[in-house]
């Protein structure tokens, strides 16, 4: 919904209402600094009508869905203060909001809690609301009985329109706009009924511009859209603009503007006109308006302006939110030079017009004395800025101010733009999006000035005028956290880098990168935070940037500019429209999984290793143990992302014979083989869609014994109502045929908290069958060198796991720096983060400290680990199958217990030691041996309780007890 606009005191009035909403405060709390004095009725009723849709509206959701008791505390609060509120502002909100507010004023309080009303009501404002048409009126479908149905009507506040802009470009003279726009949940499958309109909106008494608009056929709209069932194939548009209709409107304001100043005895100025763009839209009876907003990432963010006549310019600009508006703006100040002079940074420019001799210079909110000299045509200016100020400071503009007049935006108007280097630190003068000059000072930043694709791969090119020429990496950063790095290659100020997006390194294998989007900076190498350094695209070669789609390997790339010079790598799975759209995946999970459900099943297995994310744990080792055996069925791998390749018989050293089938997460072939596949194999739940069949065998083999509380036990889970997960998973565990444990201890813990009644199989874990592998030296040895640790350095696996409180920061909890002091160059650290938490940044110390967060499989590292170093993860029961130390490294330990909860008592039943601090960690590491006997019969015991089953053959005893007939 667009956010009506509102007036000071009331915006301040609702940032103050967020806060408490974001602290989690009553809701009496919030109600009454809504009901507060000091404000006028109309910003009253604004008010009002802003708390109901935002935090009222949404404390009263979150109440719903928590039990009776929350419910009718909520109600009788909000009754008293809706009471209050003006009628015209109820009816005018969105229709659950108007419901939900006509129930608390009309029914009973406490049958309306006892009941299921509201819950209903917070579920579909979730979810987009379901629209009937009685005659030419548009109605949504409730899931609650109302008394009146003019309540269910939907309104301006309902109808918004949904936009998006895929294109901005200068067509002859002309500014084409093409997207597309449609009202969410009415479908548009035609021209007929259905028509949308530009509109160009000025200032006050200003006539409109209406655009010349035509519906074109876009069938990606519904692709990306929410509503499942709705068409959008039509909702495209294609608008044109012609600048003559911009220049006499902005010319009869002119002549208006000037005519007052000249009866005030000012001097007439040029001045901009701004209008914004909205769309109208006409659809099967409805009618709705709206901003239109929404440019697609990459070259539409920037759209070029068009110089109608000199210093004249219509400009297409994106405000803060992502609005379109169109601007026909004059050039009332242009630079014409920069020069550094000792300490201070000289600047010069021309004023076109009068004669102006006296007036000041602003750079962004700083006013400081210039120079004005008349010159032909105009005026020069000049002023002086102290290099240190500058350093220092963000990116401002410059203004400048003659006397008497209005401040003048300083424009770029064809100067070069001009970097400045100062020591390790550098002053840039450029122009930004809307050709005004921006000063700013900062690092050196690597400028890319080329971006070429050639077959398969990216070349980068560039200018870094580092005064340190050591080496560099170039740095991909996934807005998860994951990192890759790719050297530079560096020639005085020159640099060049080539990338492979289909095929980048990973411990000595070659993956695509992951979807999403990749941010790029430089840094030397190993090292992350302050030392890297963001990149950013020349503006000059803007224009020639080639920002098209590459495919390569069933992965769709793109290099692109966004924010207007800030450059990234685009990733994404090139999947079809059926399968990534919610209209899509509806019919998938409703229509075909189930006819394909009703097929009969065929002797297949699925492995489903972390959704698909990794070729690892207790799925890859049953699946290698029945290659061993020469088990020549139909094995199916789920590969989310193109995360990784399954090895078959030939990859595994086995010879000739099986080839694994691979199918794409989410793909029609996803649904089909679990639908039809007599085994299923995974490590964690399925998804949401899938039912087992009576004739498939599910194996659940998790992924470890529990430290922390799982399933039902967790704290949300025992809230009533029980929340939807809670249902989703009691249904998937009905289904599950065998559930596999590491011990008896862990069958009780497990079968409590997934509520499972079936057969558990204490087989102990498949995966950790390669620590005790007769071949485990050899395989050691190849890991060590795909990971790159030198022979005969000791190795610390340090693998903490994820806090649900914390899971953006990633922070590595142990100081390596004061670890390699201590321990010295004879001991490596690998650093395996948790893939539920944010990546970490890991300084590598000069090699001392490896990150291995994305290495696919863990036991690879605990096979080659001689210390392992862990807080509240279950690879501490894994690990003792090895017989090596543990150290439990436990800062945090009330704060997880009490925010998670623990099955496992760390103080009376740990493997290791317990530590607190960092300096505890790493004394104990430098006299691990000594510590280790002394806890020799604690080890032995945890073993014989948790892990006894651990002998190498747990692969083996789930194939004869599942898969041998």
């Amino acid at each position: 919904m667009t956010p009506a606009p509102t007036s000071d005191a009331v915006a301040e009035r609702l940032r103050a209402v967020q806060e408490l909403y974001d602290r989690g405060e009553p809701i009496d709390a919030l109600v009454a600094l809504v009901r507060a004095e000091g404000l006028s009725p109309a910003q009253r009723r604004e008010l009002d009508r802003e708390a109901i849709v935002g935090p009222l509206g949404l404390r009263l959701d979150a109440a719903a869905k928590r039990g009776a008791a929350r419910r009718r505390q909520a109600v009788d609060v909000l009754r008293p203060y809706l009471a209050q509120v003006d009628p015209k502002v109820k009816r005018e909100l969105p229709v659950g909001r108007r419901v939900a507010c006509h129930l608390i004023e009309t029914q009973d309080p406490g049958a309306l809690a006892e009941g299921d009303a509201l819950v209903k009501l917070a579920a579909a404002a979730a979810e987009p609301s379901r629209r009937v048409r009685r005659g030419l009126r548009w109605y949504a479908d409730l899931p609650v009985e109302v008394g009146d149905p003019s309540l269910l009507r939907l309104r301006a506040a309902d109808l918004v329109p949904v936009t998006q802009i895929d294109d901005i470009t200068w067509v002859g003279n002309r500014l084409r706009i093409t997207g597309h726009a449609y009202i969410a949940g009415l479908s548009v499958r035609g021209r007929r009924f259905n028509h949308a309109t530009v509109v160009l909106r000025g200032p006050r008494w200003l006539p409109r511009v209406t655009l010349r608009t035509r519906r074109i056929y876009r069938p990606e709209a519904t692709h990306a859209a929410r509503e499942p069932g709705c068409n959008y194939d039509w909702a495209g548009f294609s608008a044109d603009l012609h600048p003559f209709s911009l220049r006499w409107r902005a010319g009869v304001r002119a002549l208006v503007r000037g005519a007052k100043r000249l009866l005030r005895r000012r001097h007439t100025v040029q001045d901009t006109t701004t209008w914004r763009a909205e769309i109208v839209i006409w659809s099967r009876a409805a009618r709705s308006r709206g901003v239109l907003r929404g440019p697609v990432i990459g070259r539409t963010e920037r759209p070029a302006g068009l110089r109608v006549r000199p210093r004249w310019w219509v400009r297409p600009v994106w405000t803060s939110d992502k609005a379109l508006q169109v601007v026909y703006q004059p050039t009332r100040a242009e630079l014409t030079g920069v020069r550094l002079d000792g300490e201070c940074v000289e600047l010069t420019g021309f004023l076109p017009g009068r004669p102006v001799t006296r007036g000041k210079a602003r750079v962004g909110g700083h006013r400081m004395s210039a120079d004005f000299t008349p010159a032909e045509g105009g005026s020069r200016f000049s002023l002086s800025l102290a290099v240190h100020t500058l350093l220092s400071a963000e990116s401002r503009r410059l203004w400048v101010e003659p006397k008497g007049d209005p401040a003048a935006a300083v424009m770029l108007e064809g100067a070069e733009e001009t970097r400045l280097l100062v020591g390790d630190r550098e002053i840039t003068v450029q122009g930004d999006r809307r050709d005004r000059v921006v000063i700013s000072g900062h690092k050196i930043l690597p400028v890319v000035t080329s971006a070429v694709w050639q077959d398969e791969s990216l070349t980068l090119t560039g200018r870094y005028p580092d005064p340190d020429h050591g080496p560099r990496d170039l740095v991909l950063r996934h807005r998860g956290g994951l990192t890759i790095r790719v050297p530079l290659e560096r020639d005085g100020e020159r640099f060049t880098v080539r990338l492979s997006p289909g095929a980048m390194p990973r411990f000595g294998t070659a993956v695509p990168l992951a979807e999403g989007t990749w941010n790029i900076s430089v840094a030397p190498p190993g090292k992350y935070g302050p030392a890297m350094v963001p990149t950013r695209f020349d503006h000059a070669a803007l224009d020639g940037l080639d920002e098209g789609p590459r495919t390569i390997g069933g992965r769709v790339y793109r290099f692109v500019a966004t924010r207007f010079d800030v450059p990234v790598l685009v990733a994404a799975e090139d999947r079809p429209g059926d399968e990534r759209s919610a209209a899509g995946v509806w019919a998938l999970s409703r229509t075909f999984y189930p006819a394909e459900r009703a097929r009969p099943v065929r002797d297949a297995t699925v492995y489903v290793s972390f959704d698909g994310r990794a070729y690892s744990d207790n799925p890859r080792a049953i699946y290698e143990e029945r290659l061993r055996r020469g088990d020549e069925s139909e094995h199916i791998w789920v590969v989310r992302d193109g995360a990784f390749v399954p090895p078959g018989t030939r990859e595994l050293g086995l010879g000739d014979g099986v080839t694994p089938t691979v199918v794409r997460e989410g793909s029609r072939e996803h649904y089909e083989a679990l639908a039809r596949a007599r085994y299923v194999v995974s490590n964690g739940f399925l998804p949401q869609w899938f039912r087992a069949r009576e004739e498939q065998v599910c194996v659940q083999t998790w992924h470890g014994t529990p430290v922390k509380h799982i399933g039902r036990d967790q704290a949300h889970m025992k809230r009533e109502p029980r929340p939807p997960v809670w249902h989703r998973q009691a249904v998937e565990v009905r289904g599950w045929d065998l559930l596999l444990s590491q011990s008896p201890w862990a069958s009780s813990v497990l079968r409590k908290a997934f509520g499972y009644e079936g057969e558990i199989l204490e087989s102990g874990y498949p995966r950790n069958d390669v620590l005790l592998a007769g071949d485990r030296d050899v395989v050691a040895a190849e890991i060590r060198r795909r990971i790159g640790v030198p022979e005969g350095k000791r190795v610390v696996l340090y693998a903490p796991t994820f806090r649900d409180w914390d899971r953006r920061n990633a922070a590595v909890k142990l100081d390596l720096a004061d670890a390699r002091q201590a321990l010295g160059d004879d001991h490596v650290v690998l650093v395996r983060g948790h893939m539920m938490q944010a990546f970490p940044h890991v300084n590598a110390q000069g090699g001392f400290a490896i990150d291995v967060t994305t290495y696919p499989d863990t036991a690879d590292l605990m096979l080659i680990a001689d210390v392992l170093v862990t807080d509240y993860s279950s690879v501490m029961f894994d690990f003792v199958a090895t017989g090596r130390p543990v150290v439990l490294f436990t800062p945090d330990l009330g704060k997880y217990r009490s925010s998670r909860g623990m099955y496992l008592d760390l103080e009376s039943q740990r493997p290791g030691p317990r530590l607190e601090t960092s300096a505890e960690v790493v004394e104990t590491l430098r006299h691990i041996d000594t510590v280790t006997a002394k806890l020799h019969d604690r080890y032995a015991a945890f073993v014989r309780t948790y892990a006894p089953h651990d002998n190498g053959k747990a692969a083996a005893r789930v194939i004869d007890h599942v898969f041998t007939s």
